[in-house]
């Protein structure tokens, strides 16, 4: 079977914590980048590159080192790389960071390098980390004599293991601002509505208030440690979340078709058949009669046949329960690519209660 149908049957949501449903605005992950120098590798970087050997230069310059005007060294054992990082919320200075090092240029493998110090800046262009260590590549590749070569993985990018140290404290205000505000991973009006009730229920009413479908502010008293304590109440409050509006997602390239609990079907005839065109080159050798002024010809004979698979009309009957709707379905006996078909005509046809997705 190329297509997969999820059966989803219709059972009761069940309750989940705030947390599992959204976060608190502002306590977030925040994007680190850098740009830097690997250097160390046994013959596979950049080489010649006009903006590695500007980067030596740099480096070099850190250290009161000047090359002088016009050389241009070939620099086979070092690299030019971007550096990028997360730093979670709440870091400290002092703490460590895992990073990912990816080369910009020729580089044919970083294994073995060296990254020499690099500061990580945020969306601000503030310094936020700084980077240096031993590079673990997973990926490898060598080349032959003749020109054949083999790659295993990416050698052109590899992580350093807590290779980065932070430097600067985020300031995410959460102990200042006038209420905190908790964000829905996905909007959905009746779920902000039921985490408005629970708050309200466990701190008193007037506590919370939904402000649309994704966030619900929720006032609370100024200073970190209370606010923390707060924070961590409302996290492991436990809500209904509303059901999913009904949809159906078909992979039209892998066949795969996924269909939630939500999904209805009103009463609908469907027919599908199968059209198949043969058509069969054969070539045969026309002879002449003896001593006659004939020549041996190739003759092109072609034989087209059609077949028209036949199937009789199948009532879908009305599913109140997604296993109606996958029971109907198998019926017909439908490829992936035919299923695709049929839900496409079941939904202009108004018979499929669902947003139909093809990706």
């Amino acid at each position: 079977m190329l297509a997969l149908l999820a059966f989803l049957t219709g059972t009761p949501a069940h309750a989940q914590r705030v947390k599992d449903l959204g976060g608190f605005q502002g306590i977030r992950t925040n994007q680190l980048t850098g740009y830097g120098v690997v250097v160390g590798l046994p013959g596979t970087g950049d080489d010649n590159l006009e903006y590695t050997v500007q980067s030596m230069r740099g480096v070099a310059s850190r250290f009161g080192l000047q090359l002088p005007p016009g050389v241009s060294p070939s620099l086979k054992n070092a690299a030019v790389v971007m550096i990028t990082a997360e730093l979670p919320p709440f870091a400290k200075p002092g703490q460590k960071l895992d990073i990912t090092v990816s080369s910009m240029g020729k580089a044919k493998s970083l294994r073995g390098g060296t990254l020499i110090l690099t500061p990580l800046q945020g969306a601000d262009g503030q310094i936020y980390a700084m980077a240096q260590g031993n590079l673990a590549v997973g990926g490898l590749g060598a080349d032959g004599a003749d020109g054949s070569k083999i790659v295993v993985n990416t050698p052109s990018s590899g992580r350093i293991p807590e290779g980065a140290t932070v430097e600067r404290l985020v300031d995410t205000g959460f102990d200042r601002t006038p209420f905190l505000t908790f964000n829905l991973a996905r909007a959905d009006f009746t779920t902000a509505q039921r985490v408005q009730d629970a708050i309200n229920g466990r701190f008193g009413a007037a506590r919370a208030r939904a402000i649309d479908g994704v966030s619900i502010a929720v006032q609370a008293p100024v200073g970190a440690d209370v606010r923390a304590e707060l924070m961590a109440e409302i996290e492991n409050l436990t809500v209904e979340a509303a059901e999913a509006p009904a949809k159906v997602i078909v992979n039209a390239r892998t066949g795969t078709v996924v269909i939630n609990s939500a999904v209805r079907v009103s009463p609908a005839a469907v027919t599908h058949g199968k059209l198949t065109v043969r058509i069969d080159e054969q070539q045969r050798a026309s002879q002449p009669l003896p001593f006659s002024k004939g020549e041996t010809v190739m003759e092109q004979q072609s034989n087209v046949e059609v077949e028209e698979e036949k199937r009789p009309m199948f009532l879908m009957q009305p599913g109140p329960k997604l296993a109606d709707v996958v029971k109907a379905v198998n019926a017909i006996g439908a490829s992936p690519a035919d299923l695709v078909a049929i839900l496409e005509a079941l939904k202009e046809a108004g018979a499929l209660k669902a947003e139909l997705i093809i990706l």
